[in-house]
């Protein structure tokens, strides 16, 4: 073998794998440009790829929280109209109650025709109670007492006690006028419709403040994320154009090469 040949093939060699190298950057640029990723796979980056995928699943864990805290709120608005419903209804009996408490006026009969009134409302409140639903739940018959809401990206959350005011738990089920009655009972009633209407009210301040704090976390994660696993598609266009500049360039070279090879080859043959 001449020491023209060996040259050559030395050249050859070295310029092959240099194109090899120059060619496989050329196609990372190009994938990275197509999915506008700068890691697409952990041979990118490793590190980044396992942080950034931390990052995605902290960042879906506060949408998720997001959107349940959402929902909660429709559900405690539900809640909250049947109960205001409901105190309507005790305002009403309690009117009624003081109505027939005047017996300067009214006889018996008139208080049997007020308690009909009375019975009339309690059916309604109990119809309210037992039939006010939320997702086919019924939200105000005490069945859904501590209903967690899993708000945080860890299935974490707050807990909100949905209230139970049917007619026994509201102490007024025997409310009649016709006989002995106390109208304290009504009042009580009230109040824990009432009470009860206040914890609904703060419960959906509560999950208000969820959303914005899950609504900020989130973005600020994503930021994180995307500072990681996104592309700078300034930098990747002219780091492509510089790739491909070398292999033209290479390219060209070894075209150049193999044409003085074949020149030194002829003289050597004369």
């Amino acid at each position: 073998m001449s020491i023209s040949s060996i040259g050559r093939n030395q050249n050859v060699y070295q310029n092959r794998s240099l194109y090899t190298k120059q060619n496989q950057n050329l196609r990372r640029n190009f994938q990275q440009l197509s999915s506008g990723k700068r890691i697409n796979s952990a041979a990118d980056d490793a590190a980044g790829l396992a942080i950034a995928t931390k990052l995605l699943s902290q960042k879906n864990g506060y949408d998720v929280g997001l959107r349940n805290a959402a929902t909660s709120q429709d559900m405690v608005n539900v809640a909250e109209g049947g109960l205001s419903k409901i105190s309507d209804s005790l305002q009403r009996m309690r009117e009624l109650s003081i109505q027939a408490s005047n017996t300067a006026i009214y006889g018996d009969d008139d208080r049997e025709a007020i308690q009909q009134e009375i019975d009339q409302l309690k059916g309604y409140i109990s119809d309210a109670a037992k039939n006010t639903q939320f997702n086919n739940m019924n939200v105000l018959d005490g069945s859904m007492k501590n209903s967690h809401v899993a708000s945080n990206p860890d299935g974490g959350g707050m807990d909100i006690n949905m209230p139970d005011a049917v007619l026994s738990n509201l102490g007024i089920a025997d409310f009649d006028v016709t006989g002995d009655f106390d109208i304290s009972q009504i009042d009580s009633a009230l109040e824990k419709v009432s009470s009860a209407r206040s914890g609904l009210g703060a419960a959906y301040n509560r999950l208000g403040h969820t959303m914005n704090y899950n609504s900020y976390a989130s973005y600020n994660v994503t930021a994180s994320q995307s500072r990681l696993e996104d592309l700078d598609y300034a930098g990747a266009v002219s780091d492509m154009k510089k790739n491909s500049l070398l292999q033209e360039y290479r390219i060209m070279m070894q075209k150049k090469q193999q044409e003085q090879f074949g020149t030194v080859n002829r003289l050597f043959q004369f």
